[in-house]
C-alpha cells in the first residue's frame, strides 16, 4: 500500500479534476524562454562557484542566496517587479520542491564535502543540476502568475 507521501506526490497525475493544463494554457514566447535560459543558467553557475567550498551547509546559503536573485530576474522578464522578500519566498518554495524531488542529490551534495577532493566536484555538479530543475519550476510558476 502507498504512503500518505506517495500518495500526495501521485495525486496530481491520478486524478483529474477537470483543471485546464496550465502548461497548455500559458507558453512562454521564444524571447521569454531564451531569457529564462540565460538567467537560470547563470545562476546555476554562480551557485556551483559557491559549492566548491567544503563547508557542509554553505553551499544551501549560497543556493538560496542566487535563487532570491534568480527570482527577481526572472519576474523582470514577464514584466513584473518582486520585492526580496516575495522574492526569497518564492525561491525557498521552489528549492523545497527541487529538494522533496531529489533528496538524494541533496544529502550526497552535502555529505561529499567531508571527503577532500570529491566534495569540490560533487557538490557543484549537483548544485547546478538542482538549481536548473528549480529554475525552470519557479520560471513556470512567475510566468503562471504575470499571465493572471
Amino acid at each position: 500500500m502507498p504512503s500518505v507521501l506517495e500518495i500526495w506526490v501521485m495525486t496530481p497525475y491520478v486524478i483529474n479534476l477537470g483543471v485546464k493544463n496550465v502548461e497548455e494554457e500559458n507558453k512562454m514566447t521564444d524571447e521569454q524562454e531564451k531569457q529564462c535560459h540565460a538567467i537560470i543558467h547563470t545562476h546555476a553557475v554562480a551557485a556551483a562557484a559557491g559549492n566548491v567550498i567544503p563547508v557542509p551547509g554553505l553551499g544551501v546559503a549560497a543556493d538560496i542566496a542566487t535563487m532570491v536573485t534568480m527570482a527577481m530576474a526572472l519576474s523582470a522578464v514577464f514584466g513584473d517587479h518582486i520585492e526580496k522578500n516575495v522574492a526569497q519566498n518564492i525561491a525557498i518554495a521552489a528549492l523545497k520542491r527541487t529538494v522533496l524531488k531529489q533528496p538524494l542529490k541533496t544529502v550526497a551534495k552535502e555529505l561529499s564535502k567531508l571527503i577532500p577532493g570529491l566534495g569540490q566536484v560533487v557538490a557543484p555538479a549537483v548544485s547546478v543540476a538542482m538549481l536548473e530543475s528549480a529554475g525552470w519550476a519557479m520560471a513556470k510558476d512567475i510566468e503562471r502568475r504575470c499571465s493572471q
